[in-house]
């Protein structure tokens, strides 16, 4: 690979930047030249505008993205463990196949971006705006959504694995026949939402209303939480 000031470690199939912090032209410069698989490893991307580029197949490990510009960046295929992106705009993006493993993602923008395939695990996704966005095959597990924005997405006939959906907003969201495993619904917003057929007997719906009970009709919910419903009109179910 041709120098371009950026310290590269290579293996046979790929080359690592490490501990640096990359500018927008030193990684045009990585993309040009590149003739193995990138990862970035410990690399400060913080503030920097890496709108339109291709990065599709890139890893970035421990890196960090914190407001960092991505609309409509090709990142098909990329891998991002253990990063650190919060209020990264990540819109019009595109992420189908991506997967985020123990990233700090909050507040971040992924507006009209195309999520097709994405997995996010143990990520944080606190504040997060997913309004919009293409998300066929998308999958959340043991991950923070509290005060994310979720609207009108299909979530429909998924295992749902320790989900933090405090406070979310949930309207118009399809849950037909999920399973929810542990979790939280706490003060979600569910105008709209559905979850027929849908197993709600480990998730905390506490918070909500005993009129929002009518859109869990054709859910399966557990004898305390339906105690919970009926103690909103001072009902106690003995």
């Amino acid at each position: 690979m041709t120098n371009t000031g950026t310290a590269i470690s290579t293996t046979a199939n790929t080359a690592a930047i490490v501990c640096q912090s990359v500018s927008r032209s030193q990684i045009e410069s990585l993309i040009a030249h590149a003739t193995q698989a990138l990862v970035f490893d410990a690399c400060d991307f913080e503030g920097v505008d890496l709108s339109r580029l291709n990065l599709c197949g890139f890893e970035f490990r421990d890196c960090a993205f914190m407001e960092a510009t991505l609309y409509a960046a090709s990142l098909a295929q990329t891998t991002w463990l253990r990063c650190r992106g919060r209020q990264a705009d990540f819109e019009a993006a595109e992420l189908v196949d991506a997967q985020f493993l123990n990233c700090d993602l909050n507040n971040t923008k992924w507006h009209r971006a195309r999520l097709s395939s994405a997995v996010f695990k143990e990520c944080k996704l606190t504040g997060a705006n997913f309004e919009e966005v293409a998300h066929l095959g998308l999958s959340f597990d043991d991950t923070l959504l509290i005060g994310a924005d979720l609207r009108k997405m299909s979530i429909r006939k998924t295992k749902l694995q320790q989900l933090d959906f405090s406070e979310a907003d949930l309207s118009g969201c399809d849950f037909r026949e999920a399973v929810f495993v542990g979790g939280s619904l706490r003060n979600a917003h569910l105008k709209l939402t559905r979850f027929d057929g849908a197993d709600m007997r480990e998730v905390d719906i506490g918070g909500l209303k005993l009129v929002d009970a009518k859109l869990f009709r054709g859910a399966t919910i557990s004898l305390n939480q339906a105690a919970e419903l009926l103690g909103e009109l001072g009902i106690t179910v003995a």
